[in-house]
This record gives C-alpha cells, structure tokens and sequence, in this order.
C-alpha cells in the first residue's frame, strides 16, 4: 500500500464494489483536499451514494483502498470505523433521518452528546445551527410535529453541530422545494468553508455542483470527464464526456 498525497484528507485509490449483483463502482480513484468541498456529480444509478458509503467507512469496497489523513479506512474493523464515523464524520442523507422520541435540539445534539460532550456545550452548539437554519422556534418539537423540510433542516443542523472533519451529503436536498433547497445549500456552504470543514457533496444537480470548489462526474460507475443529465417527461437523460 502507498499512503496518500498529504494534501488530501480523503484519498481512493481503484475502489470497485457490487451491490445486489450489479457493478456500483468501477475503478473509481479520487482525492479530497482538506477543507474542499467537493461535488460528486452524475445521475441516478451512476455510483455516487456507494462512493460516499465507502469512502465514509459505511461500506468496505470489494477492491481498492480508501484513506482518511493516512489511515487505512479499508482495512480497519468495524469498531474502529464506527469510532471513526463518530468522532470525524457527520452524514447528510436525501431525507431526514432522526429520532422520533427527541426533539428537535436532542437530536441536533445527539452525535456531539454520543462523544461525551456536557450537555450545556452540547445543546448550545444545536441551538445555534438550528437558529442558523431558521428552524430555532421548532427546538423542543419532536419530528411528528414538523414539516419535513423542517425536518430535513434538523438533520443539517445535526452534521454541523458536531462539527466534523468530513461531511458527506447525499443529494441533501432532494426532499426539499427550490427555495429550501437553496437556503439549506446556502447555509452548509457557507458554514464548511468559514469553519473549514472538507464536504463530499452527491448531486445529480448542475446547480448545486456549482456551489462546490471542485467537481468529479461518475457515470455507470465510472469516473468520467463531464456527465449532464436531464429529466424530461419523467425520463432520464444524459451526455457523456469522457
């Protein structure tokens, strides 16, 4: 094995994984600068959700290695990967994913409360996010009682509370309306490059990859040199560049 460049934080090297028989990843090599927020581009069934899983310690690659600041992520065990998530990661899925017996602020606060935070520190850092977020008046709701994009919003809040060394994304606003969408990117944006956070943004959106300082398209699995795609009619479309 030959360690990563020390500019990257996040570095994979040749990673192919399967999931329910089909091909996901193909070969797939990268590099993630610290404090880059890099956009991972390409339509649905291109790879994206599994290159984040496995470049975040979710999902161990069939073949090739991922690094995280010269750690092994491919080859440490499950423990440790989850200490690694934990402590380092924070995660953004396309919908919201909390608690449904905590309120709002419980579950914002819930990763940095899991690491051993006082509470007091705790809660105050998600009440900020969630007044950032324009959701500090939903604070002690429980998620029944929110809207989703309100919920979507807790979930946000929550990976920027804890303050992470690396934030992935995947497709964060996907259950959002435009409007939403854009504050929601507006503010996670803002927040990774004023506190230098190294974001791993998955999109399928020309748009939203636009927000990022850098942008790798995948295709089939694929790396390739530009995709865009398209919906017309329902129906997915795209271009290839390779």
């Amino acid at each position: 094995m030959v360690a990563p460049p020390d500019n990257d934080v996040l570095w994979a090297r040749s990673l192919h994984h399967t999931h329910d028989g089909s091909p996901a990843l193909l070969g797939v090599s990268l590099g993630v600068r610290d404090g880059e927020i890099l956009a991972v581009q390409g339509p649905r069934g291109s790879g994206k959700t599994t290159l984040l899983r496995c470049l975040s310690g979710q999902t161990v690659p069939d073949e090739g290695e991922v690094w995280f600041n010269s750690a092994p992520v491919h080859t440490m065990s499950g423990p440790a990967r989850e200490r690694l998530r934990r402590d380092r990661f924070a995660w953004i899925d396309p919908g919201p994913s909390l608690v449904p017996e905590l309120t709002a602020w419980e579950n914002a606060a819930l990763p940095l409360l899991l690491r051993g935070t006082p509470h007091r520190a705790a809660k105050a850092a998600a009440l900020e996010w969630l007044e950032r977020l324009d959701i500090g008046a939903c604070a002690g709701r429980r998620p029944r009682a929110l809207l989703q994009a309100q919920r979507q919003r807790v979930a946000v809040a929550r990976a920027l509370a804890a303050q992470p060394a690396v934030l992935f994304a995947d497709e964060p606003t996907a259950a959002l309306h435009t409007a939403d969408g854009r504050q929601v990117l507006r503010t996670l944006t803002s927040a990774a490059r004023s506190h230098r956070l190294t974001v791993v943004l998955a999109t399928h959106d020309a748009e939203v990859a636009a927000l990022a300082d850098r942008t790798v398209a995948l295709l089939d699995g694929r790396r390739v040199t530009s995709v865009t795609a398209t919906e017309p009619e329902g129906r997915d479309t795209c271009s290839l560049s390779v």
